[in-house]
This record gives structure tokens, C-alpha cells and sequence, in this order.
């Protein structure tokens, strides 16, 4: 299974990025190989408006089933839902590392709806 990190650079030893549509780059996490990939998506992030909605559209084209993120919007979060993606929000401060860890021990809440509004 594919874990979708929001990460601030490519290096999955660096800290998160809080934000799901505005993240420069996805680490991806592959359970099954243990590996990881960058996905560049500046694209989204700089997009004038539906950067969330576009995020999500590139998450499944991924094929991950589990986001990691600091917070999501309700239009991303619906698009993540639909394609029974599921959302678990980490703290400030954490490491795509640490973040993915905290997840497979079972340390992150899955999040049943978007925690922010929209253009955060």
C-alpha cells in the first residue's frame, strides 16, 4: 500500500509540510517495499485556486490509500473520501520519518472530516 507524506522538500529525514494543497512535494511510502519516492507538486501549489482539489487528484493517480498531512480543506477532503483515501493528521514539527512511524504504530487519528476551511 502507498502512503502520501505532505513534505516541504524531497528527503523523507526533513520535517512535514502542514499544509495538504500547498505542499511542494508528496513523499510516498510504499509498505510493501519499504521504499521511498518524491512526487514534486508545485504545480498544485501554486495554482490560483483548487490546489487542494488537484492534490487529492494527484494522490490518486498515486494510488495511496493513506494521506499524512497537518491539516486538509473540505473540498480535498471530499476528493480523498471519494476515492476511500484515508486522512490521519500529524503535529508540527515531525519528520515525513517520524510522521510515517507514528502511523504504523498506530499513533495518528484518522480524521472523519476536513479540520480547516478552505484557502488555508
Amino acid at each position: 500500500m502507498k502512503v502520501v507524506i505532505t513534505a516541504q522538500n524531497e528527503q523523507p529525514g526533513q520535517v512535514m509540510e502542514l499544509r495538504f494543497g500547498r505542499a511542494p512535494f508528496f513523499c510516498v511510502y510504499d509498505t510493501e517495499s519499504g521504499k521511498w519516492e518524491s512526487v514534486n507538486n508545485t504545480t498544485n501549489m501554486n495554482a490560483a485556486q483548487g490546489a487542494g482539489i488537484q492534490a487529492a487528484q494527484a494522490v490518486e493517480r498515486l494510488g495511496a490509500k493513506v494521506v499524512i498531512t497537518g491539516h486538509v480543506g473540505p473540498k480535498a477532503f471530499r476528493v480523498l473520501e471519494a476515492n476511500q483515501a484515508e486522512v490521519y493528521l500529524a503535529q508540527e514539527g515531525l519528520t515525513v520519518e517520524a510522521a510515517m512511524e507514528a502511523w504504523k504504530a498506530g499513533k495518528l487519528q484518522r480524521q472523519l472530516q476536513a479540520d480547516v476551511e478552505g484557502h488555508w
